[in-house]
């Protein structure tokens, strides 16, 4: 029997052969998004981007921008977007973009460890900034990373504000150089970073990279950038399939919406979302204090879930979201700096950016330095399979009230229990948080540094710097025999140590 065209049509819309054509058009859109590479150009001369105050040639990195375009594709849910992060999306519209790619790679590819870090550009100062690369150059450089900067978020590349910051975004800094980049809005971002992926595995991938060949591609995003990644991992990773890993640095507890993104949450994302226990690849994830409390976002603490075969969560007492390093030490950390400088970079300071704190902001460097040891960890897990160790949770207690928010639990002086131990928490010469400064809009992220008093200096460590010392040096071995801080930083943390210690 023949059917009408016209009749078939009605069938179709009518049943449920009509949902099964929905439903493979679906899997059809999915399945060209997860194939989608874009093209590319080089692009001469600096690109803007603030990586170092120094001079990477000198340390034998290349460092090239190119622009990257093509179509990319947003997602929407395909059903509840649970606290459990098992979330399935479809496809929802497509648009043109051409963004950009900063590549910084060893010079000599012999030197190439055969990793590479892709970085989801930070966005929360209202233009491009690059934290972790900030935060872990060091180990990069020294163990032959080369590292990709993606620029996934409109506010990049035309600005606006984020925690009223307003930044000079691409094309204000810029406006020749950058004239024909164009994005879509950022329920784009997700695709446009698979894209960078897919672009950097494709055959055109060694020829960003000046040659080298790439084993692994680590994805990385610190702050507002691992909200995103949180949405990445739940709902875009188990479709697109790029990346052999994943480091989410500092996240909160809310992901980021699909449709209209913001810094974290939007409409029907949970106040806290966990990672799917279901993981594809391994993820490891760093939490500071402040991102454990959330200060005005919505913390990690409710979004905790156990580790699993391809999880871990790494919580770092005594740690604030940016601090020191971050505003005053890493863009001048070359390697080779005087120590006595980046001693006198981590002392205790209370200006930031212009802006005044209540209080010294947090000081101690072990964010950095943990850090670190986490890229080695994720890098050596794939490349081996071998696992980081797990580490205990920083110890907590709930509040009086059901909506009462949660506060730690604090030794004799001040510093609080349980998480990644280090010897700044453990032989400590301040109170260290990363909750508790007021002052301007990143007070809340910056921590607090409280310097123990003379007097409690002489009752810790009443044989003086010789006995302080001792005891640093006993839990830093202990720190690094656990994995938590990494062998080739040693010498220097105890020589800062030294420096940094005032008492008799």
């Amino acid at each position: 029997m023949r059917i009408h065209p016209a009749a078939a049509g009605r069938v179709l819309r009518g049943g449920l052969p009509w949902l099964l054509v929905s439903a493979l058009a679906m899997q059809a859109g999915l399945a060209r998004a997860a194939e989608a590479v874009p093209t590319y150009t080089a692009v001469a001369g600096a690109p803007t981007l603030l990586l170092s105050g120094f001079d990477l040639a000198k340390l034998g990195y290349v460092t090239s921008e190119y622009f990257m375009s093509g179509t990319a594709t947003a997602y929407k849910a395909a059903g509840t977007l649970g606290a459990n992060g098992r979330w399935r999306v479809v496809p929802a519209g497509s648009a043109p973009f051409a963004t950009r790619l900063v590549v910084v790679r060893p010079a000599d590819a012999a030197r190439f460890n055969g990793t590479v870090v892709v970085e989801w550009l930070n966005v929360t100062a209202g233009q491009d900034a690059s934290p972790d690369w900030n935060a872990a150059h060091r180990e990069m450089i020294r163990s032959g990373y080369a590292y990709v900067a993606v620029s996934a978020q409109k506010v990049g590349i035309d600005g606006g504000s984020v925690l009223g910051l307003m930044g000079v975004p691409l094309k204000k800094s810029n406006p020749t150089r950058y004239a024909a980049l164009s994005h879509p809005g950022d329920a784009y971002s997700f695709d446009i970073y698979s894209q960078a992926g897919r672009l950097l595995r494709s055959a055109s991938g060694a020829a960003l990279l000046g040659g080298l060949k790439a084993q692994r591609y680590i994805a990385a995003g610190e702050s507002q950038s691992a909200v995103f990644m949180t949405t990445y991992v739940n709902a875009v990773d188990p479709v697109a399939k790029v990346y052999d890993g994943f480091l989410i640095h500092s996240r909160f507890g809310s992901a980021a919406a699909l449709d209209n993104p913001g810094v974290a949450g939007g409409q029907g994302v949970p106040k806290h979302v966990q990672l799917r226990a279901d993981l594809r690849v391994p993820v490891l994830t760093l939490i500071t204090e402040t991102d454990l409390m959330g200060a005005r976002l919505s913390g990690y603490y409710g979004a905790r879930a156990p580790d699993t075969r391809l999880s871990r969560t790494w919580e770092v007492p005594g740690t604030a979201h940016a601090d020191n390093y971050t505003f005053n030490v890493g863009m001048t950390d070359s390697g080779s700096a005087p120590l006595d400088k980046m001693a006198a970079g981590l002392e205790p300071m209370s200006n930031v950016l212009g802006m005044k704190m209540a209080k010294a902001i947090n000081n101690a460097p072990q964010h950095h330095y943990v850090l670190q040891a986490a890229l080695a960890n994720l890098d050596r897990w794939l490349r081996t399979g071998r696992a980081p160790a797990k580490a205990a949770l920083m110890q907590v207690k709930p509040g009086v009230k059901a909506d009462d928010a949660p506060s730690f639990v604090a030794d004799a002086n001040g510093n609080t229990l349980g998480g990644v131990r280090t010897p700044w928490v453990d032989v400590p010469v301040a109170r260290l948080s990363g909750i508790g400064n007021t002052g301007g809009p990143l007070a809340f992220l910056a921590g607090v540094c409280e310097p123990f008093d003379a007097a409690t200096l002489a009752r810790l460590y009443p044989g003086g710097k010789a006995e302080y010392l001792k005891k640093f040096s006993v839990a830093l071995a202990s720190a690094i025999d656990a994995g938590f801080i990494l062998p080739a930083d040693r010498w220097e943390i105890l020589q800062l140590a030294a420096l940094g210690y005032h008492g008799s």
